[in-house]
């Protein structure tokens, strides 16, 4: 599943339809991957979390870091990675974490990073904290951003895995694995001969794309907001 960046809304109706879609395949041994950036930007990034978290409950849903988890984890820490968090949508994760809007707004930079502490559960920090980076299964690899192409997927470093962008979207020989990545927004689902795009701007655009995978064959599910309504679309994808 590609960026879900806080919409809630979508990524419970996307939930709900990959549940559906199990259903009907009874005799699938399934492996959710979130491909990371879980936050920021939409208005609820509290409540994906815990949903992915309830999801992991019932179901083998494997996450993986994006760069806004890191950036959400490290400004508790630094007060400078706060000020740049706040620009790319930390703004909207803390006030999720029930943080009244009036109060935010009384914060000078200083006071906010001293109550983060207290607004951010112990629990949260420690379940993002354990996001993966990369995950490979049979011929494909999955991460955030994208992977180095001059390293090979064992010598991978995590900023390239979380962060990287032009250098591996403009990559013209193969790669060692199909990468499967976020990240870098696309209007409709990139699909490359040794590369899948999934982040179709779900904060913005109000669809949230998974990519389902059995055997050579190749499908998507997206929840789509139109109207304030949101509708399932599944499509088959033509090899």
């Amino acid at each position: 599943m590609g960026d879900i960046h806080g919409r809630l809304d979508l990524f419970e109706a996307l939930v709900d339809a990959i549940e559906a879609d199990i259903a009907d395949h009874p005799d699938a041994d399934v492996t959710v991957v979130l491909l990371g950036d879980l936050i920021d930007r939409g208005p609820d990034s509290a409540g994906v979390i815990e949903r992915s978290l309830q999801w992991q409950e019932c179901r083998k849903v494997r996450i993986l870091a994006g760069n806004h988890e890191e950036m959400f984890l490290e400004s508790i820490d630094d007060i400078e990675v706060l000020r740049h968090f706040l620009k790319h949508g930390g703004r909207e994760t803390i006030l999720s974490f029930g943080l009244p809007v009036k109060k935010y707004r009384k914060l000078d930079l200083k006071e906010l990073f001293e109550l983060l502490p207290e607004i951010i559960p112990e629990t949260t920090r420690k379940f993002v904290a354990g996001f993966e980076e990369m995950i490979e299964a049979g011929d494909y690899v999955f991460v955030h951003a994208g992977i180095n192409p001059e390293l090979p997927l064992d010598k991978q470093k995590r900023s390239d895995l979380l962060w990287i962008r032009e250098r591996f979207l403009r990559h013209q020989g193969p790669f060692p694995k199909t990468v499967v990545h976020g990240h870098t927004i696309f209007d409709e689902i990139e699909i490359k001969s040794d590369r899948i795009g999934l982040d179709t701007g779900a904060f913005r655009s109000g669809i949230l794309t998974a990519l389902v995978l059995e055997g050579t064959n190749q499908r998507t599910i997206q929840s789509i907001e139109k109207k304030k309504h949101i509708k399932i679309r599944h499509e088959e994808i033509s090899s």
